[in-house]
């Protein structure tokens, strides 16, 4: 009885804080599907339309160029995943699997980065930026290189890489070694197919990251043909009048992406998050 009263009162709080979290995106939902004439700012809030209407949605389409907007966002979100997920995995190697010296205060000194938020480091960023001409002032390709290579790699992706190496046997990397194997083949064709799950939690990170990144593409873009979807978004706020509507039914749309690639990877994602739990 004790335990049934314990697991009862567990689950009502975690039913408490899923509907704290859910609550913003019911209430950006419930903006996007009222009419012109609703008080969205109402107190207290009412999240069913009064003038249930699909118009902001494809007014959103019509107010900015959404569809350029969205490629924009995927190109760089799918490079800075490719990316984190080639350089997580090449240095988290060596530092699971390889004996060298200074080894631990490399990976302590790595690990320590984790706490500097990139706020504090965004000057130095921009202006090395600036220095090798990766704006979008010089060209498109230059911008795309200036919104992606800050991100291209972090110290979290490394240690969830390097966590999810150690948990593969080594008898696995001394038998490759015997029968031929060098250190990128048994890399390569033994231990990154052992890894998958880690490497679709990383990649869903680093998407949800890259693809809700806000605060540098605006500080780097000039053009708004380069404009990412947060961006692009936010630019229907004005001086001095926003239309809400438009910006909360922008708002959804940009999230299904990140809904669709979740679902796709989502059978990765428990057994990859356990792999990283894995004590070093």
């Amino acid at each position: 009885m004790k335990s049934h009263t314990k697991g009862f009162f567990s689950h009502l709080i975690l039913i408490f804080v899923s509907l704290l979290s859910i609550f913003p995106f019911i209430w950006l939902l419930s903006t996007a599907l009222k009419g012109p004439d609703e008080n969205i700012f109402q107190y207290p809030p009412v999240f069913i339309p009064e003038q249930f209407t699909w118009a902001n949605f494809t007014g959103v389409w019509k107010q900015i160029p959404f569809m350029l907007y969205f490629w924009n966002s995927m190109i760089v979100a799918g490079f800075t995943v490719l990316l984190n997920l080639i350089f997580s995995a090449l240095a988290a190697y060596p530092l699971a699997r390889m004996d060298f010296k200074g080894k631990k205060p490399v990976f302590y000194l790595l690990l320590s980065t984790i706490m500097i938020p990139f706020q504090a480091i965004m000057l130095p960023v921009y202006l090395i930026i600036l220095k090798l001409n990766m704006v979008d002032s010089v060209n498109n390709f230059m911008g795309f290189l200036g919104l992606i290579l800050p991100f291209a790699v972090n110290a979290f992706g490394i240690f969830l890489m390097r966590q999810a190496f150690l948990a593969i046997p080594k008898e696995l990397e001394e038998a490759a070694f015997v029968d031929g194997c060098n250190v990128f083949q048994i890399w390569w064709k033994i231990l990154i197919p052992m890894v998958k799950p880690t490497l679709a939690v990383l990649a869903i990170f680093t998407f949800i990251g890259s693809w809700g990144e806000f605060l540098w593409p605006s500080i780097v873009l000039t053009k708004k043909a380069l404009y990412t979807l947060p961006v692009g978004v936010n630019d229907l706020q004005g001086m001095f009048s926003a239309n809400w509507r438009y910006i909360a039914a922008g708002s959804i749309i940009a999230t299904i992406p990140i809904l669709i690639f979740f679902i796709a990877m989502q059978r990765y994602f428990i057994s990859g998050e356990n792999d990283g739990a894995i004590k070093g």
